[in-house]
This record gives structure tokens, sequence and C-alpha cells, in this order.
């Protein structure tokens, strides 16, 4: 007697592992001819999550089959939007020297937010998890403009000091002309190659989101003769389109025409059949633009981004609504889980200026996290040694998480890549 309540666990176990592993799964192999719901699918991913405190090979088998039945249940029933990632500002930048830092500060006084630098964006991908890129773009279709930076000049003491990696013509990535032109990348065509190439080389991937920024504001010169940026027009936006798409074809992106498909505007399709699930969106690119105040130029000819490559940062009610930014996320919380919840895409920041990493301070990091937005942004997704431990990270998630905000049941992290 004192051994039959044992036996009759170890049975009872038995019994449910086999329902679990056998029967159930033939149910659903049975049912699938007349389409599996997510619902079932989910179920059956909660009951053998109830089976794995067992040990040994019982829960081997069970994890083997949960990761499997878990990764058709994200490539089916989990939609790109419904995943939250980390991404990198300024995902090329490399920090100016000290001494063009203290140069900068005589006339303006915000220089120290440049220093940080990040790695390679092969390095970021591969190395870091991250899943959404910021690239910060001028218009330079005869090349060279760029090619004489002022703060090179002062770094190699050489007055005729030149950059060549700025001679080409095509679009230009860097943060600040003259004075913050350290990049990883010269040439937008060239990062997005980079880009390319490790999702040509792992085609299974959470898709990536570039944002783009285009830069054409007035510069202040200090009276040095800094080159002034082009003016981004229609005809810029068109050289850009065809940049970006010069390098990933079609198949390879998610664009406003796929996402809007029938529906009469963007918006529409999003909000009633919302995004490719990750069956359909892994492997590919996204991009989506940064500047609203360029927004009417991009949109003109073009109704709900027709023909277009960029999502627009519009506002619920807009036609080519389907991506929002929202930089701030303390006290934005629920506004932003809102957004997300209802079916738009939203990328937010988890630090600014520096000022998180030189506090070791949370506070952003913890709201944007908490918000749901997709694309949570950060200059530290690794500690700067200089400031603080201070680093921003997915929580359980490499490269990314299950949304808190909007992933469904049955949603698990590990099934969300491979």
């Amino acid at each position: 007697m004192t051994h039959a309540e044992p036996v009759r666990r170890s049975s009872a176990f038995s019994l449910l592992l086999a329902l679990a592993l056998f029967a159930v799964p033939q149910a659903l192999s049975t049912q699938a001819r007349a389409g599996v719901t997510c619902e079932q699918r989910a179920d059956y991913i909660e009951r053998l999550e109830t089976l794995l405190d067992r040990k040994g090979g019982a829960r081997a088998k069970i994890e083997r089959k949960l990761d499997r039945v878990a990764w058709k249940q994200a490539s089916q029933c989990v939609h790109m939007n419904q995943v939250q990632v980390l991404g990198t500002h300024n995902s090329y930048h490399i920090e100016p020297i000290q001494q063009l830092i203290d140069i900068y500060i005589g006339f303006d006084p915000s220089a120290p937010e440049l220093q940080y630098t990040h790695r390679t964006l092969t390095e970021q991908l591969e190395d870091l998890g991250i899943r959404q890129f910021e690239l910060d773009v001028f218009h330079d279709p005869d090349g060279g403009r760029y090619s004489e930076p002022f703060g090179l000049k002062i770094e190699l003491n050489d007055q005729n000091a030149r950059d060549p990696g700025f001679d080409p013509p095509g679009m230009k990535v860097q943060h600040i002309q003259e004075i913050d032109w350290k990049t990883r990348c010269y040439l937008l065509v060239d990062c997005l190659a980079e880009i390319k190439a490790f999702s040509d080389a792992n085609p299974k991937h959470l898709p990536i989101a570039i944002m783009i920024e285009v830069k054409d504001d007035a510069f202040p010169d200090p009276g040095l003769g800094f080159v002034q940026a082009l003016p981004f027009d229609a005809e810029a936006f068109d050289l850009l389109d065809a940049e970006i798409r010069s390098v990933f074809p079609e198949s390879q992106m998610i664009t406003p025409d796929q996402v809007r498909g029938d529906f009469a505007t963007l918006e529409e399709a999003v909000l009633t059949r919302g995004w490719p699930t990750l069956g359909k969106a892994r492997g590919r690119v996204v991009f989506l633009m940064d500047n609203r105040g360029k927004r009417d130029i991009y949109l003109d000819g073009h109704p709900s981004l027709a023909g277009r490559v960029l999502f627009t940062d519009a506002r619920p009610g807009e036609d080519d609504a389907a991506f929002v930014k929202q930089n701030g996320s303390v006290g934005n919380e629920a506004n932003i889980a809102d957004l997300v919840g209802r079916g738009y895409l939203v990328r937010t920041r988890a630090d600014a200026g520096t000022i998180e990493s030189r506090n070791d301070d949370f506070t952003t990091a913890d709201a944007a996290l908490v918000s749901g937005a997709q694309y949570v942004s950060s200059d530290y997704p690794e500690p700067d040694p200089r400031f603080s431990p201070y680093f921003v990270e997915i929580p359980d998630g490499m490269p990314g998480r299950c949304n808190p905000i909007n992933a469904p049941r049955g949603c698990r992290n590990g099934a969300l890549e491979r």
C-alpha cells in the first residue's frame, strides 16, 4: 500500500502525457482538414506547458513537441504587430572625438548628446538582436557634397583632409554634416546591403524595421562655411524609393501596397484585416518614415502611399495611418497601448540625449516596454562603462518577445524567430 499512490500518480501522468503528445495532436490533425483554429492550438500549447515541470526523457519529449506546435502557432496566428523588438537610434553612429565635442559646445550646448557609438549593423543584428534601425539620410545626387567635413580636418589637423566615403553619388548616411559625420556605412545602399546580407543568411528572422529620417534642415554655421543639406523634395523621395528597391526586391519587403490590398485606404486595411502574420513577414524588411513634416510631399500623387516604399508617420483618422511615432513614453503608456491595441505600429524611445545612461535611469525604458510599442529604440543596447551599467534589452526576448498588449494566446517568445 505504501507504493500504490506513487504508482497511481505515475499512471495518471502517463495518461496525461499520452493525451497531450498523441491523442490531442491526432485530433488536431483530423480537424486540420476543416482548419485548426488559433484558439484550439493555443489550448494545446497550454496543456503542454502544464507538463513542463517533469524531468528526464518525458520533459525533453514535451519540449520538442511544444517547440513544433508553438512555431506553427506563431507562424499562423501571431502577426508582425503583435511582437515587441529592440531598436537602435541613429544606428550607424560613431562618436566624435572629445576635442570636436568641446568645439561644438561653443555654439550648441547639446553636443554631449553625441557621446555614443553603435557597433556595425551586422553586429547589432547578430550579437545584440536588434530588429529595428534608424538611418539619417542626406540627398547627394552628384556625390562629394559632404566629403570635406570640418570635424575630420580638426581630428587630423589637416585643412585639406577628405573623407572619400562620401564621394560616390547617392543618399548619404550621417547625423550632422561637418560635425557629427562619422558613420558605419556612408551610402544608404551600403547600409541596406549589409542588412540584406544578414536577411539572406537568416531567412526566418523577425521582420526588420528600418526607419528613415531625411535631413535637409538648415544647420547653424558659425562662420566656417559649413555645407548645407540639399532640400528633400519629391524628386529626392523618388530617388530614395529607387535606391531602396535597388537593394531589396518586392518579395523581401512589406510595403503599403501589400498591406492595403483591396481596401480603400491603408488605415482601413490595418484596422480591419491587420498586418501580415509572422509566417508571411519573417525574412522581410519594412521601411518607416521618421519625418512627419515631410509626409505631404511623400504622399503627393500617392494616395494611401500607393506605389511608395515607406510607411509615413501618420495620425489615426488619416488615410495613410498605419505607423505612429510616439517618442515620449513616460506618461504616455496608456495612449501607446491604445494605438497598439487598435492595430497601429508604434515606435518609441527608451532613452535620449545620453541622459538615462549617465544617470543609470530605467524609468523611460520601463515605460516604453510596458506600453507595448512594437519598436523600442535605444542608444544603449549595451552599457557605456564611462557612464553607468545602464543598457536596454527586451525582457525574456532575444531578439523579441510576444507583445505585452496584443499578443494572442499561445504566443511563446522562443517561437518567434529561428
